[in-house]
């Protein structure tokens, strides 16, 4: 038997919505006060029994009345719905709750609240569960579906089948949930908060019998036999104990505490005391009373945390009494008298107590701590006079922060110590405790300011395994007669007493292996040879300038803001990585890493040519991979005083300017140089040497690296460099950016696969041995007059503006290099017809670019490069109107594909030959063509037709002079540029034109352009910007798709009949059309419904 559920009917009336709130609340307030005594023991008195009774036999017959009324209902229903003559039935004839034309709605509240409450007193509990409903409608409970294992209610999937209990949850019916929501840990307090929440939670959650239903609202007890016709979309959930346990055990309290909402089995597997061992209320609003019933529901509690709970003396005390396997307690913010100090000898297993910004005792007696199980004791941030420890099994002890003037410690197993911040105690204070502890091995006396070296002596002597030493911002320790032979860890941050003599008693401590001097203002030189060594910090040592190490395991050093230092010698088996950025006066550099692959020494300004050796072969860093040298540039500040304008010439070892040289008297005062008859003498533009001494000078101007395990090199910003030789075959990547001073650069082998030296405009001299290099870029190297380049694979070379690159210099590169594909030599105008037939020994070259050159020959080009798809004539002035006809004529260059002739001097006859008969050209550029006049391809088989001009005849237009018509193949012309032609005046492309690729036409900023005709079936782009003469504009283009008419005096209709023969029009810009104003667009959109994008400068007519 299916139970229907009112969740599926219709509540029609808002009135009874308000008498649902309102029940609710009286629920909850009715029953406010059996809640607390649930929350405790679940035990009813006798009193509480009668009343329950009572109120049964009261509501008792009025709720199955009212089930027996929701049965028939259902009933009625069924037939009325069924389809066979019964659907004339109203609801209104079915009972109370019904109303008419199919809705259902509720029952009256009084009959829902009698059967709330009749289930709900019958259990005697607060559960909250909204399944009391189903228990007191008394025969509905077969229908509640169980599965086969008893241990999870099945979830229906469909909508309209779940219970009445649910719309009770929501509504009146969860009186108890409601008010355990509402419920205050304290009595006092009617606002809740999320610590009443999560207490009131936990509460719930160990009440494993008194909640029997499950989150729909179903008993546990129910029919295992009951089945029904909706099997099929019924969903199982069952989750094994087992499988349950070892899910919630990754969750936290407060999870644990949500999932025990779900059902029984999960409250039951949720409120297990592996999940409870340990009690953590850790800033929570926990009464005394509450944290009893705590102790009492899992006396077997090993771990509890009340640190900023309120009453934490009276909650501690509890703990230590109730909680007999207490291990970690954890206590703080509060008071904490002495008797909890005397009770804690009694928790006999309690092994760890912490202890955080508490008042221990009055604060001004001493405070004894005896215990013979503890082995942690943690008292930070803590206030107390003179604490006296006694707990033989103590292993460690923190009193960091504490406000103390004497620590007592008898602790002979002790190992670790932290009195970090003690700033009270005093160095006999702190002597005493420290010897007191003979198997002391790690001491933190950070910030005692009183700790003397004497102290330090003390503590050596008597704690011989002592490890760990941090004795940082300690000003009056100096550790020069202090020895140290077992430390491993040590720290000296801000000691202003450690000195260059201090080093002396730290090398004593050959098993060191952390190493900490930041901060120590008067450290001028580390000289250390100690063999375990892994990890040295000098960071803000503003004296420090020497540094000597020695150590086989050393594997990290951190120097940072030393702007003394100037020498480093290090030796490592173990460091991988080294950083010196900013070191502005490290001249020197010596290291043996044999396992050195990282080296970073960017912005230090002093290194010489000197530190090339080290990186070298041979140098001590046989492995080094990466270097990078970034602005490691020198200015000296002897020249800074100085204007220097125009021509720089180097005079001995300066850079001087013999036209603005600030003199006096014509005399260097202090060099005892006279510049008076000098200075006169030396022409502008000429470089001279007249030995000057040296002004201390020193940079890096010339790189040599000879290295086999080089793979990354980076000389960013190094502008002094003039030679840069690199002889690295496994070297990939090198960085020249801002090299712009640099003459010769030999790169004699090398692995690198690309190459840009066009930010070298000063380049005189380049040697590439590579053979992996594939792109070569020397773009800008206008002084460039010997190049050898050996590189087998090189597919680009860019030599744009090497306007010293001569015919033999291209001809050995195209000899040594014969896979170049793409070859780029504009504005190289040394190059001539000689370096041209060189081209033949490069089958391959597709791209070649001859731009702005002196060519006026190229039958060179058409004879080498047969498999050329890309030919760029750029401004080639000198290009006559024969140059080209091996073009079309001859059919030279048959894959050309792409011709670039922009800005040329080509006659409009040789033009329109060239436009006739190199139907394989896909792109063709003739922007700034000022010859080129009508472009008109009539019904004259697809050539131009010449109108009257300078250069046309009218015997070309006589009767017997026209040609016979013959078939064409099409063409192949994809984009047509003719940008800035000043002469043109007509384009016509008519469909006899068999243009059926061109899909670009671009004539912009052709001032003279008066008229547009084409007919062109794939053309998508049309650019007629700045065409301030066009007035006759004629498309039948079906495919274009963008349209740009910007500055075009052209009429608002013939744009809008031009426009309406496009039919996949998208972009308009008709942007300063003066006689196109912003309330046309309208009439434009509507000729072209496919418009998407309208560009106007709205500007009204």
């Amino acid at each position: 038997m299916k139970i229907w559920c009112f969740s599926c009917f219709i509540f029609g009336k808002e009135e009874e919505e308000e008498e649902d709130n309102k029940a609710m609340k009286e629920g909850i307030s009715e029953n406010e006060g059996e809640t607390e005594g649930n929350f405790g023991n679940n035990e009813e008195d006798t009193e509480a029994t009668a009343l329950r009774d009572l109120r049964q036999e009261r509501y008792g017959q009025e709720s199955m009345r009212w089930t027996d009324e929701m049965n028939r209902a259902m009933q009625r229903a069924r037939s009325g719905f069924g389809g066979d003559g019964g659907g004339a039935t109203n609801w209104g004839e079915m009972g109370p709750g019904f109303e008419e034309e199919g809705q259902f709605v509720a029952p009256p509240l009084a009959l829902r609240r009698s059967a709330f409450c009749t289930s709900w007193l019958g259990r005697g509990e607060n559960s909250g569960s909204s399944s009391a409903v189903t228990e007191a409608a008394g025969s509905c409970n077969e229908g509640c579906d169980r599965d086969a294992h008893n241990k999870r209610a099945r979830v229906n999937s469909c909508s309209n089948d779940c219970h009445y209990a649910a719309v009770m949850a929501s509504g009146v019916g969860n009186s108890t949930s409601s008010a355990d929501r509402h419920l205050g840990l304290r009595q006092s307090s009617s606002t809740p908060s999320n610590n009443d929440i999560f207490y009131h939670n936990f509460m719930w959650n160990n009440n494993s019998d008194d909640n029997p239903f499950d989150s729909n609202g179903a008993r546990d007890d129910g029919d295992d036999s009951s089945t029904s016709k909706s099997e099929d979309l019924e969903v199982r959930m069952d989750l094994t104990d087992d499988l349950l346990h070892m899910v919630f055990s990754f969750l936290d309290h407060v999870n644990l505490c949500q999932a025990a909402k779900v059902c029984r089995q999960w409250r039951a597997a949720s409120s297990h005391e592996d999940f409870w061992r340990c009690l953590n209320f850790e800033n929570r609003n926990i009464s005394v009373e509450q944290f009893e019933d705590m102790s009492r529901r899992y006396p077997n509690a090993t771990e509890v945390n009340i640190c900023g709970a309120p009453a934490i003396h009276l909650l501690v005390m509890e703990a230590l009494f109730s909680l007999r396997n207490l291990e970690t307690l954890t206590v703080g913010k509060g008071l904490l008298g002495d008797p909890f100090f005397v009770a804690l000898g009694d928790c006999i297993m309690l092994k760890s107590l912490i202890v955080n910004d508490a008042t221990l005792g009055s604060g001004i007696q001493e405070i004894p701590i005896s215990h013979d199980r503890l082995c942690h004791l943690q008292l930070t941030k803590c206030r107390v006079m003179r604490i006296s420890v006694r707990c033989p099994q103590l292993e460690t002890l923190s009193l960091k922060r504490s406000n103390m003037a004497q620590a007592v410690l008898n602790c002979p197993l002790l190992h670790l110590l932290d009195i970090g911040s003690c700033h009270k105690l005093t160095d006999a204070a702190i002597r005493s405790a420290a010897i007191s502890c003979p198997q002391l091995e790690s001491l933190d006396m950070s910030n005692c300011s009183c700790v003397s070296d004497e102290t330090l002596r003390e503590i050596a002597l008597t704690c011989a395994n002592l490890h760990f030493l941090n004795a940082s911002y300690c000003p009056n320790i100096s550790l020069e007669s202090v020895r140290l032979p077992m430390l491993t860890v040590l720290k000296l941050h801000s000691c202003e007493g450690i000195t260059s003599a201090s080093m002396s008693a730290i090398a004593y401590s050959y098993m060191l292996e952390v190493l900490e001097l930041d901060n120590c203002s008067l450290l001028t030189s580390v000289s250390l040879d100690l063999p375990r060594l892994q990890n040295i910090r000098l960071v803000h040592c503003r004296k420090f300038a020497d540094l000597n190490l020695q150590s086989i395991t050393l594997s990290s050093i951190m120097l940072s803001n030393c702007p003394a230092l100037h020498r480093i010698n290090i030796t490592s088996n173990s460091l991988q990585k080294l950083a010196l950025q900013k070191q502005e006066n490290l001249t020197t550099l010596a290291l043996q890493c044999q396992y050195l692959q990282e080296v970073d020494l960017t912005d230090c300004e002093s290194l010489t040519n000197s530190i090339c050796e080290v990186f070298s072969d041979g140098g001590g860093c046989p492995m080094l991979k990466s270097l990078v040298l970034d602005n490691c540039e020198y200015i000296n500040d002897e020249l800074s005083r100085w204007s220097f304008t125009g021509e720089i010439y180097r005079l001995g070892h300066m850079l001087l300017n013999n036209a603005s040289l600030m003199l006096i008297n014509d005399t260097l005062l202090e060099f005892g140089l006279d510049f008076s008859e000098m200075k006169s003498a030396i022409p502008n533009h000429t470089r001279v040497d007249i030995g000057l001494p040296n002004f201390g000078m020193t940079t890096l101007t010339a790189v040599r690296f000879h290295s086999t395990s080089l793979v990354s090199l980076s000389l960013v910003g190094c502008r002094a460099i003039t030679a840069l030789d690199l002889a690295c075959p496994s070297l990939e990547l090198v960085c020249l950016d801002g090299c712009d001073h640099l003459e010769e650069a030999s790169f004699c082998p090398v692995a690198l696969r690309s190459l840009n030296l066009g930010i070298c405009p000063k380049l005189k001299i380049l040697s590439i041995e590579a053979p992996s290099m594939v792109s070569l870029e020397l773009k800008g190297c206008g002084v460039l007059s010997e190049a050898s380049i050996n590189c087998p694979l090189l597919t680009s070379l860019d030599a744009s503006f090497c306007s010293q690159l001569k015919d033999d210099c291209l001809s050995a590169t195209t000899a040594s290099c014969p896979l170049i594909g793409s070859l780029i030599l504009m504005s190289c105008p040394s190059v001539g017809s000689d370096g041209l037939l060189s081209l033949q020994r490069l089958p391959h070259l597709s791209v070649l670019d001859l731009s702005y050159t002196f060519l006026m020959n190229l039958q060179p080009v058409f004879d080498s490069c047969l498999q050329l798809k890309v030919l760029k004539l750029q401004a080639c002035k000198y290009l006559t109107d024969t140059s080209l006809e091996p073009l079309y004529k001859d059919g030279a260059l048959p894959a050309l594909q792409e011709l670039d002739l922009s800005y040329g001097t080509l006659c409009q006859f040789a033009i329109e030959e060239l436009l006739a008969c190199c139907r394989h050209l896909t792109h063709l550029s003739l922007n700034g063509c000022v010859n080129m006049h009508d472009l008109n391809w009539g019904c004259s088989g697809g050539q131009l037709s010449e109108l009257p001009g300078k250069i046309s005849s009218p015997a070309l237009f006589s009767h017997e002079n026209i040609p016979v018509p013959i078939e064409q193949p099409n063409r192949l012309l994809q984009n047509l540029n003719c940008v800035g032609c000043p002469n043109i005046r007509k384009v016509v492309i008519p469909a006899v034109a068999l243009c059926l690729h061109l899909s670009s036409l671009n004539l912009s900023l052709s001032a003279n352009l008066k008229e547009v005709d084409v007919v062109c079936f794939n053309l998508c782009f049309l650019n007629l910007s700045n065409c301030c003469s066009l007035e006759i504009l004629k498309l039948q283009c079906p495919r274009l798709t963008s349209l740009f008419l910007q500055s075009c005096n052209i009429d608002e209709g013939v744009v809008e009949a031009a426009i309406s023969q496009c039919g996949m029009l998208e972009t308009l810009d008709v942007r300063f059309c003066p006689k196109i104003c912003s309330i046309s667009m309208g009439r434009l959109r509507a000729a072209s419904p496919s418009l998407k994008r309208i560009f106007s400068s709205l500007s009204p007519s």
